[in-house]
């Protein structure tokens, strides 16, 4: 099969003071009284759709996985896209062994809810100068907190703000900016907010960090800065969660054995009051940013055109297409966190037309790529989600784990497959781009 690259375009971040209409809600602040939100049964999702099951067939490369799906805990979720008269789209799932009643874990996914929200608190607040460019020094207040101060730079791509967190998040993963947004919303309030939007059965309860149950329900002091005067325009106390969430699917354990502190400890991992956000909801997601307006309403995120435009730049640019400086090293290749199409180091082709908009997980051998695919040349759009266990001697926090060898590979013949379908795949109508793409 042929490798097709990925087109990155330069977006600067424009930060302007906007009068944002935006529809009143509960923001639950320090002192207010607690909403208890009581979580559905967990549900099984569809059949293994004859579709997909065919295509995944049809290359030989993808069974040595598929022939053990149980083993390896295989979830896949192919979203088709048909655009009618009005270039409108629709979407029409095929699932492979989809079930949100079997645990993975999410790892770097949940970064995804996590930077919408934090541009929606922005514009909950109405507070004025506040912007995402705004710089942002985190205090520390209970243990397990670090701190992160303020110091003032000329390089803005330097400054702690919650825009470059952002981009920290989604062009390399990164686990600290992920904590200050998970500070800055709150625990509770983060909950809270994806519930209220249609999510009741995720759980987003631990930073990136080994802080246990208590300590993450404690969320840091922040403050935000103008960058013209270097004052404070808005503080942010320390808050804490009153409420121990459960988890839905009750008590998760994982492996044989698992390293701590030097030891090994002979006896399942335990996952229970861990993060918790299921494929499909993680899929949901990620079309809701790229496609709001094909959303229910109560189920948008409230965000401005601009958000969007700037959550989706993030999403598909490369660490060197997206020409923020502190990922200007060699290390972050062109092809780094596209596993679905590239694998771990896929080579990119100058020119290219397919763009590939997602966000990764990797963490005690799960393997995760949530993906929204474009080829302007091909006219083809799609979504691919897929996970996989890969920890062939059940031990987990050892380091050993087969992505490398089995779980990349297998992303990148999946990604590679439906790719080609959609090719050649016949349509009524084909998409036009050009809205999509507007200020992005």
């Amino acid at each position: 099969m042929n490798t097709i690259n990925n087109i990155a375009l330069h977006s600067s971040c424009v930060c302007l003071l906007m009068v944002l209409l935006i529809v009143s809600g509960s923001e639950g602040r320090v002192g207010s009284k607690p909403i208890q939100i009581a979580p559905p049964s967990t549900r099984s999702l569809s059949a293994d759709s004859p579709l997909l099951d065919s295509l995944l067939r049809t290359n030989p490369l993808l069974q040595p996985v598929l022939q053990h799906a149980s083993t390896y805990e295989v979830q896949i979720l192919y979203t088709q896209i048909d655009r009618d008269s009005q270039n409108q789209p629709h979407f029409t799932q095929h699932t492979f062994r989809l079930s949100d009643k079997q645990y993975f874990n999410p790892a770097s996914l949940v970064k995804l809810p996590t930077a919408a929200l934090a541009l929606e608190k922005i514009n909950r607040l109405h507070q004025p100068g506040l912007t995402r460019c705004s710089p942002m020094a985190t205090g520390v207040a209970y243990r397990c907190q670090t701190a992160a101060p303020y110091y003032p730079s000329a390089d803005s791509d330097q400054v702690n703000t919650v825009g470059n967190y952002i981009k920290r998040m989604l062009l390399v993963s990164d686990n600290k900016a992920y904590n200050r947004l998970y500070e800055f919303i709150g625990q509770q309030q983060l909950n809270e907010r994806l519930w209220q939007l249609g999510y009741p059965s995720v759980r987003i309860t631990r930073r990136f960090a080994p802080c246990d149950t208590a300590a993450n329900r404690h969320t840091n002091p922040i403050d935000f800065y103008s960058a013209a005067t270097n004052q404070i325009i808005y503080h942010q106390p320390a808050a804490a969660n009153p409420l121990s969430y459960s988890s839905p699917l009750g008590r998760i354990n994982k492996g044989r054995a698992y390293r701590s502190g030097g030891r090994l400890i002979q006896h399942p991992y335990d996952f229970t009051t861990a993060n918790y956000l299921s494929l499909q909801d993680a899929t949901t997601i990620l079309k809701t940013i790229l496609f709001p307006e094909a959303m229910p309403a109560p189920q948008r995120f409230m965000l401005t055109p601009n958000d969007y435009a700037f959550l989706r730049h993030y999403l598909y640019s490369t660490p060197h297409g997206s020409r923020y400086k502190p990922y200007a090293a060699s290390w972050f290749f062109d092809s780094y966190k596209k596993y679905l199409f590239y694998g771990r180091r896929g080579s990119i082709p100058s020119q290219s037309s397919l763009r590939i908009y997602n966000v990764v997980g990797m963490s005690h051998g799960y393997l995760a790529d949530v993906a929204y695919f474009i080829d302007t040349t091909q006219q083809t759009e799609f979504m691919l989600s897929a996970v996989l266990y890969v920890n062939k001697n059940g031990v987990l926090n050892d380091g050993t784990y087969e992505y490398a060898s089995i779980g990349l590979p297998f992303l990148q013949q999946l990604g590679q497959t439906i790719y080609s379908y959609n090719t050649q795949r016949p349509r009524l109508f084909k998409p036009v781009f050009t809205s999509f793409f507007k200020g992005n």
